[in-house]
């Protein structure tokens, strides 16, 4: 039952995500906390930790987002130079052999590769998230595609089908925040 309420309100929160509205971070709160539960109990230790981090990154990002110079209920959105986004695929890139070598070297962990993939993939795209840059729908998806294969290898099927959606959703929501961020240049220009 919990993974399937964890399924629900993960759900929500990306399509709270994708509207750019502040509520996305108390419901994600919600699904990081059972979310918790579920991958301690599937041996998925970089998932678990990943989301005992994500319990702090909600109320980073919901303090990020109602902030003064946050913008009004659209929120801006903002674009990384490519140095930078170079850099976070660096940090992802080294971040996940670091942590797959060591959860394969001490501990049982199931599957320490691809789980230490999605747990620092989704860190980087959390911060971006937080800090309003579209970029952060493209480390989602890369985390979206590994985590489908993860779940459902760990019969996690709901969850499977959670990360299947949120694959659907990132995409739709890469392309919404883009468009926003192009509008705000042209906006920008005119003024």
């Amino acid at each position: 039952m919990s993974e399937l309420t964890a399924t629900g309100f993960g759900f929500l929160c990306v399509l709270l995500t994708i509207r750019r509205s502040v509520w996305c971070w108390p419901t994600g709160l919600i699904q990081v906390l059972l979310f918790i539960i579920i991958f301690y109990d599937a041996k998925l230790y970089s998932d678990l930790v990943l989301h005992v981090i994500y319990v702090g990154l909600q109320f980073y990002g919901w303090y990020c987002w109602t902030r003064d110079d946050a913008g009004d209920e659209n929120l801006i959105v903002k674009s990384l130079p490519m140095s930078w986004l170079v850099c976070w695929i660096a940090v992802t890139a080294i971040g996940t052999v670091s942590l797959g070598w060591a959860m394969a070297r001490w501990t049982d962990a199931s599957l320490p590769y691809p789980d230490a993939f999605t747990t620092v993939a989704s860190l980087v795209a959390q911060l971006l998230l937080a800090r309003r840059y579209f970029q952060n729908w493209g480390f989602w998806i890369c985390v979206d595609c590994v985590a489908i294969w993860v779940y459902y290898t760990k019969d996690l099927h709901a969850t499977a089908v959670l990360y299947t959606a949120f694959l659907i959703l990132a995409t739709i929501g890469f392309l919404a925040w883009n468009k926003q961020r192009r509008k705000q240049e042209i906006e920008a220009i005119a003024a």
